[in-house]
């Protein structure tokens, strides 16, 4: 008996390409495929935390090995980890909880020429996404915290949509904690005389939301104090 996730996948690829791309209610078959195939099998990974950071930082940067130190801890400390799935300081925390026995999810997304799985996921674990916005939806779900090191559009993407959804409280509040106040500083310092007291499009309980750190050690003990003080679960 075939799976729902199977049928509907079935669904859409019996389609021609020309009603695939001239209708968009037919879209919503793969974009549903999608997210029950995410939930299905993230459900069942128990607590994790999320790295972010670019796909362009190399092996020897500084911000790779602390992301690879960061991930290592964290399965010390007995969370998993997720990340995007491809290199760099993705392909950092995969290694480092590699390393550490624990669990290393890979949300990877389909890109032309540019992003390819790390070998560090494990191999149940990694799933690949056409859908930008289905897979923020997993990181946001499945994660008991974000570890943001320096990156691109990309990282400050699902940073603030983070941000955002605490901020709104469309979700709970979790912990955020920004990595590098090298990186960090200017913009932070920019969102405090601009947006605070300039123009006062957030306020200044807003930059509670998030932490910043310099340290492997501050950013897991950030998470593990959240939820000791908390007296919070898992999310699932």
């Amino acid at each position: 008996m075939e799976r729902p996730v199977d049928l509907i996948k079935d669904a859409f690829e019996e389609k021609t390409w020309h009603e695939i791309h001239t209708t968009d209610s037919w879209r919503v078959f793969k974009i549903l495929s999608e997210i029950v195939e995410g939930f299905e099998k993230l459900a069942r990974i128990g607590p994790c935390v999320s790295i972010f950071g670019s796909a362009r930082t190399k092996p020897d940067d500084k911000y790779y090995l602390l992301a690879e130190d960061i991930a290592f801890k964290l399965t010390q400390n007995g969370y998993g980890v997720i990340t995007g799935g491809g290199p760099g300081i993705m392909e950092a925390a995969n290694k480092g909880a590699k390393s550490g026995k624990g669990k290393s999810v890979g949300i990877n997304i389909d890109l032309p020429f540019e992003q390819h799985a790390n070998p560090y996921i494990d191999s149940d674990k990694l799933i690949t996404f056409d859908y930008f916005f289905v897979r923020k939806l997993m990181f946001m779900k499945y994660a008991q915290g974000f570890i943001v090191l320096p990156g691109g559009f990309g990282t400050f993407d699902e940073l603030f949509e983070a941000i955002t959804l605490i901020q709104t409280k469309k979700i709970g509040k979790f912990p955020i904690i920004l990595v590098g106040r090298k990186y960090w500083g200017g913009l932070i310092d920019w969102i405090k005389e601009e947006m605070v007291s300039q123009e006062h499009t957030v306020s200044l309980a807003d930059l509670d939301i998030f932490t910043l750190v310099d340290t492997s050690d501050e950013a897991v003990a950030s998470i593990v104090s959240f939820y000791s003080r908390y007296l919070l679960s898992p999310n699932f």
